[in-house]
């Protein structure tokens, strides 16, 4: 099932909380990113992310994020203007209830693609 993580002598093998919570938070924003697509009527065709979080731990042991970074690759149908995809990701972060949620920075740094320069990679 769940495990610690392994600097905490954890199974590397299970999912541990805090990848949890990076999961959430990437989720959430992309099927937000999704809907906002959708609704201006652009397809996307793939879209990956890896998300990252920085931590601090105090001295009794506990610790918390103090900020996490989506970094989503998004794969579009036909050539958009990425200021436009910019501010979808913009208002994805806004209406985001995991991100609402939490009391450190959510940070995206989106790249964007189209179907022919992926057809190129």
């Amino acid at each position: 099932m769940l495990s610690a993580d392994p600097a905490f002598r954890g199974d590397n093998t299970r999912y541990n909380p805090e990848e949890l919570l990076l999961a959430s938070l990437a989720s959430c924003h992309m099927l937000w990113f999704l809907h906002l697509c959708s609704d201006k009527g652009i397809i996307v065709t793939a879209y990956t992310d890896h998300p990252t979080g920085i931590m601090e731990e105090t001295q009794t042991g506990s610790g918390r994020f103090v900020e996490v970074t989506l970094r989503p690759h998004v794969t579009v149908q036909n050539q958009q203007d990425q200021q436009q995809l910019s501010e979808l990701h913009k208002k994805s972060r806004e209406l985001c209830f995991i991100a609402n949620s939490v009391n450190f920075p959510v940070k995206h740094e989106p790249v964007f693609h189209n179907n022919t320069q992926a057809a190129k990679n």
